[in-house]
C-alpha cells in the first residue's frame, strides 16, 4: 500500500486514519467537504497530506481525488442517525449517490482496494446478541438502509468490475476529535464532555439500551488489516468492527463518574426515532479472516478521551 486515498479524512475516524497512515510511511490524499470535518483535525499536516477540498457528490471530484491511487477508503458520510431521519433525502444523496460515485471513480482509474466504512445500523433491533453477519440486516433508520445499499454496491464491484472490496461495519465508535457539539453528536463525547462542563449528560431513553463501543484507535487497525489482508475470502464481504461486549448506557455513565469524580445524574429525555435498543457484535469473522483484534479496553479508551475533552474544556474556559 503505497497511495491511498481518504474520503472524510478531516472528520473524526478519517484524521485518525490519516495519521497512522502517514506514520507507515504511505503517501495520503485526503478527500473532504469540510461540512462536518474540521481542517484543526489535521492540524500539524500541512505538506504532508494531499488536501482535496470537494464532495462526494461531485462525480469530477471523486475521479480526480481516485487518480493514481491503489486503496480507497472511503469514509465520507452524513453519519447520524438522527440527522437521516430528520433529512432522508440529503443523506441518501450523500451516503447512497456519493458512495456510488466513489466506487465508480475508484473502478474507473483502476484503484485495487476500496474499503467502505459502514455500521452497524443496518441490522436494526435484532433478538439476536451478539450479532453475527449472518443476520438478516433490517435497518431502523435511513442511515441504516443507506450503509445497507452502500455495501451492496461494493460486493456488486467486486462481482461485476473486479475491483476488490471489503465493507466494515462500525458499531459504536469512540475517542479523541469527536465532536461532541453537533445535536446528533454521539453518546461518549455528549456525556463527558458535559460532565467534565458540569453539567447533567442527557440520556434518550431510559438508559438500558445496550451499545458495543470500540475505541477509535481500534477501527484505525480494522481499516489496515482491511487493506493490507490477502486472504481471498475477505475480497466482497462484510465485518463487523466492534469490542465485542455490551454495556447500558447506565452503566457507561458508572464509568464515566468514576473516571472524571463528578456524580452528577442524568437528565432522561424521550427515545428517539430511529435509535435501537441493543446493539451488540459477533467479531469472530473479522478475527478469523482478518486477524482483527479489539486493543484498547472500554475503561482506558474512555480515560483517553476524557483527556482529551477535558483539555479541550480548558482551552474554552
Amino acid at each position: 500500500m503505497e497511495r491511498a486515498l481518504v474520503t472524510g479524512g478531516a472528520g473524526f475516524i478519517g484524521s485518525h486514519l490519516v495519521r497512522e497512515l502517514l506514520a507507515r510511511g504511505v503517501t495520503v490524499r485526503v478527500l473532504d467537504n469540510l461540512s462536518s470535518g474540521r481542517e484543526e483535525n489535521l492540524q500539524g499536516l500541512r505538506g504532508k497530506v494531499d488536501f482535496h477540498q470537494g464532495d462526494i457528490r461531485n462525480a469530477v471530484a471523486c475521479r480526480n481525488a481516485c487518480q493514481g491511487v491503489d486503496i480507497v477508503f472511503h469514509l465520507a458520510a452524513m453519519v447520524s442517525v438522527p440527522q437521516s431521519v430528520a433529512d432522508p433525502v440529503q443523506a441518501d444523496a450523500i451516503n447512497i449517490g456519493g458512495t456510488l460515485n466513489m466506487l465508480l471513480a475508484a473502478r474507473d482509474q483502476k484503484v485495487r482496494r476500496f474499503i467502505f466504512s459502514s455500521s452497524s445500523a443496518v441490522y436494526g433491533d435484532t433478538d439476536v446478541l451478539p450479532t453475527p453477519e449472518t443476520v438478516l440486516p433490517l435497518p431502523a433508520s435511513p442511515y441504516g438502509v443507506q450503509k445497507l445499499t452502500g455495501e451492496h454496491y461494493a460486493r456488486n464491484f467486486t462481482r461485476l468490475y473486479g475491483l476488490e472490496t471489503i465493507s466494515l461495519r462500525y458499531f459504536n465508535v469512540f475517542g479523541p476529535r469527536q465532536n461532541p457539539d453537533s445535536a446528533y453528536a454521539a453518546v461518549i463525547p455528549k456525556f463527558l464532555s458535559r460532565l467534565v462542563a458540569g453539567q447533567s449528560p442527557i440520556v434518550f431513553g431510559d438508559g438500558e439500551q445496550t451499545r458495543d463501543f470500540l475505541a477509535v484507535q481500534d477501527v484505525v487497525a480494522a481499516n489496515l488489516l482491511a487493506a493490507g489482508t490477502d486472504n481471498p475470502l475477505a475480497i466482497g464481504e462484510v465485518f463487523n468492527i466492534a469490542g465485542g461486549q455490551r454495556i447500558s448506557l447506565n452503566q457507561l455513565l458508572v464509568v464515566m463518574r468514576d473516571l472524571t469524580g463528578r456524580d452528577i445524574p442524568a437528565e432522561y429525555h424521550p427515545p428517539r426515532p430511529g435509535d435501537i435498543l441493543h446493539s451488540g457484535a459477533d467479531i469472530t469473522r473479522a478475527r478469523t479472516l482478518l486477524g482483527f483484534n479489539p486493543s484498547l479496553p472500554l475503561r482506558e479508551g474512555l480515560r483517553v478521551a476524557l483527556e482529551y475533552y477535558a483539555e479541550q474544556h480548558r482551552a474554552g474556559a
